[in-house]
């Protein structure tokens, strides 16, 4: 190793080692613990080969001292090949267990991603609702990501280099000091001119960079928010791309801006220290020339300590931010160890249920209700802010009770905010009630498992949520064993097989990001479909007709009646046709059950739902026909019109909305 690699070694461990200033937790040493323990033999025999390699560092360069000694003294050839072989021989096995110490430490360190990150993901997954509401997703992710990987350093970087590097350090001091305690005090004095400047250069390069990564990580997060389709629809729509570009432009020059200024530090620095190391070697063959011309020293000595002052300073400079490298991992565990210190609200029981069999009843039973404190849901690192909001448990349902009987179907009515999408949240345990209770076929939902209730109820909400993914495997979702022909059957029931067929890639169409490739009501009929698959026997719909025009809709409601036969259904309705078809309608005002009855006999009474009838259920006009005899609804005319361009050969992306 030449003194300029050892000046970039300096300032690597200098640049990555994170001030942090906090004190050891043994609780958190103990968690590291359990999960190092499976990897415990490999640890071991990591370390093992790293001090062997230590070992070797340290001989090496003795060894071509006495290679010295030998020529200058004219001793036999056979001396000389002999520590050349010995020289050779061991810088092959320098590199044979180079390859074992990598190969080990590319297992414990994946290993240890591994374990981290599917504990984390397993975790995460079982948390409810609220806390994924609360939650910035980036910052999620960098825990599953830049976390995890700081954690698995301690093990694959730190611990091997502090255990190498101290050997080394103490190998090479020992052999150093036996050969000339005035050399290598020399070289000590020395050390410090080494050291500080690294230190000194490295938190000021490091701060660059933690700069330029902050305005990276914002213009990543401005390319996410505004490449994504709502997105750019709504900077098309409201914001100003002059100003989109100007601000981009600014985080983009300051990155530009760091990254030249970095060079420039780096190239000085570096220089810098390898004059200054180049000084110390000039001090060591002087020194060690005039001891050797007064026979105080042999010249194989001389060289044999200027090969070791290299092993000298690098192991010093990085056990010097030891302590920071070893803390900047703790906390990379600590923030991982955070996530999964969350308890989440919703647990199932580890005696839970199976679903009772045959048709099933829903039931509320004097429910009452209030979002939990953010305190209780997430973390203030998640949500990158101070402190938590504190606000959180004010009761938004009160005492709501009703009973689906196995079979019926029950519509929620009210205003916006009335409480109707959180009574539908409670069924499939988004949300756990704060008293009464919720059941499905005479049993309370908490007392069931979660694959009991997956089973038996399913839910389509208002936004129609796609991943981006085909068809296929957006409808593979709710049943992942059924065939193709189940596929086209519930694509049929929902109106869709038409089109789905006369896409170039038909079930492997990709639907995009939030499958918004498709339409609005597409898209909504889509889920529909997956809803049909899953075959569960209670039926959620927030508000799924909310997207479709008119005729789109009457399509869809005879899918569901058909769907829906001898199923319980609880139903948030927005349309008039809707309501009609309940076999009890549920007026819910401010969290409360403010009316119940039939369509008929609310409006007898002249009530809040007479009201509601007046003004927020009026049927919208029926879709126009064109001269082609073509329906002119928003669905049916992007739909046309994507089959036309698509089978004319169009791109998708090109030809309209329905495949944006």
């Amino acid at each position: 190793m030449d003194m300029e690699i050892t000046a970039w070694h300096s300032l690597h461990h200098a640049m990555n080692a994170k001030d942090e200033r906090r004190p050891f937790s043994r609780a958190t040493l103990r968690r590291i613990g359990a999960f190092a323990r499976p990897h415990a033999r490999r640890l071991a025999g990591f370390l093992l080969v790293s001090i062997v390699l230590a070992v070797i560092a340290v001989i090496t360069p003795v060894l071509a001292g006495r290679v010295v000694n030998a020529i200058v003294g004219h001793r036999s050839s056979d001396v000389v090949v002999g520590l050349a072989v010995l020289i050779a021989g061991l810088a092959l096995a320098e590199g044979g267990l180079g390859l074992v110490n990598r190969w080990l430490s590319a297992r414990i360190g994946e290993g240890l991603i591994l374990d981290l990150r599917t504990a984390v993901f397993d975790h995460v997954q079982r948390m409810p609702v609220a806390f994924f509401t609360r939650t910035r997703t980036g910052a999620l992710v960098s825990r599953l990501n830049n976390d995890v990987i700081g954690a698995q350093r301690a093990f694959s970087d730190t611990l091997s280099g502090v255990v190498s590097n101290l050997v080394t350090l103490l190998l090479t001091l020992a052999v150093m000091v036996s050969i000339s305690w005035q050399v290598t005090l020399l070289a000590l004095v020395l050390l410090p001119v080494f050291v500080l400047p690294a230190r000194r250069m490295g938190r000021r390069l490091a701060g660059l960079r933690r700069e330029a990564a902050a305005n990276d990580a914002a213009m990543s997060t401005q390319m996410t928010e505004r490449f994504s389709a709502p997105g750019a629809t709504l900077v098309k729509l409201f914001g100003r791309p002059a100003r989109e570009s100007a601000e981009f432009a600014v985080r983009a020059r300051r990155v530009h801006d760091i990254g030249v200024r970095t060079a420039m530090l780096q190239h000085v620095f570096i220089t810098s220290l390898t004059v200054v190391s180049a000084l110390a070697l000039a001090l060591v063959y002087g020194l060690g020339g005039f001891l050797s011309l007064r026979h105080q020293l042999d010249a194989g000595a001389v060289v044999a300590l200027a090969l070791l002052l290299t092993r000298l300073y690098a192991p010093l400079t990085a056990l010097a931010g030891a302590r920071l490298e070893i803390m900047s991992a703790l906390v990379s565990f600590e923030r991982v160890f955070e996530v999964l210190d969350l308890e989440p609200l919703v647990k199932e029981k580890p005696d839970a249920k199976p679903a009772p069999e045959g048709p099933v009843s829903v039931e509320f039973d004097h429910v009452r209700f209030g979002y939990p404190s953010a305190d209780k849901v997430s973390l203030a690192s998640l949500e990158e802010v101070a402190t938590l909001d504190s606000r959180g448990g004010v009761e938004v349902l009160h005492d709501v009770s009703f009973r689906a009987e196995p079979g019926q179907m029950i519509a929620l009515v009210g205003s916006s905010g009335a409480g109707k999408s959180t009574i539908a949240q409670l069924l499939p345990r988004l949300y756990d009630v704060d008293a009464g209770a919720v059941r499905l076929g005479g049993v309370d939902v908490r007392d069931l498992s979660f694959d009991a209730i997956r089973e038996t109820l399913g839910m389509v909400t208002q936004d129609g949520h796609l991943f981006h993914d085909s068809i296929r495997e957006n409808l593979l979702l709710a049943r992942p064993e059924a065939d193709e022909d189940e596929l086209w059957d519930v694509l049929r029931r929902a109106r869709l097989d038409d089109l789905i067929r006369s896409l170039p890639d038909g079930l492997d169409t990709i639907v995009g990001e939030r499958g918004y490739r498709l339409s609005g009501g597409e898209r909504q009929r889509l889920t529909i479909a997956r809803l049909l698959l899953a075959r569960q026997r209670v039926v959620i719909l927030d508000e799924a007709t909310a997207h479709l025009d008119s005729t789109s809709e009457a399509a869809v409601q005879e899918a569901l009646s058909e769907a829906l036969d001898g199923r319980t259904a609880i139903v948030i309705a927005h349309r008039l046709s809707t309501i009609r078809a309940a076999d009890q309608i549920l007026v819910i005002e401010a969290g409360r059950v403010v009316e119940r009855g039939t369509h008929e006999s609310l409006l007898a009474e002249g009530g809040r739902y007479a009201e509601l009838h007046s003004t927020a259920f009026m049927e919208p006009p029926a879709p126009s026909v064109s001269p082609g005899g073509s329906t002119d609804g928003p669905d049916t005319l992007a739909s046309a019109t994507s089959l036309r361009d698509l089978r004319a050969g169009s791109s998708p992306s090109a030809s309209h909305p329905a495949l944006r």
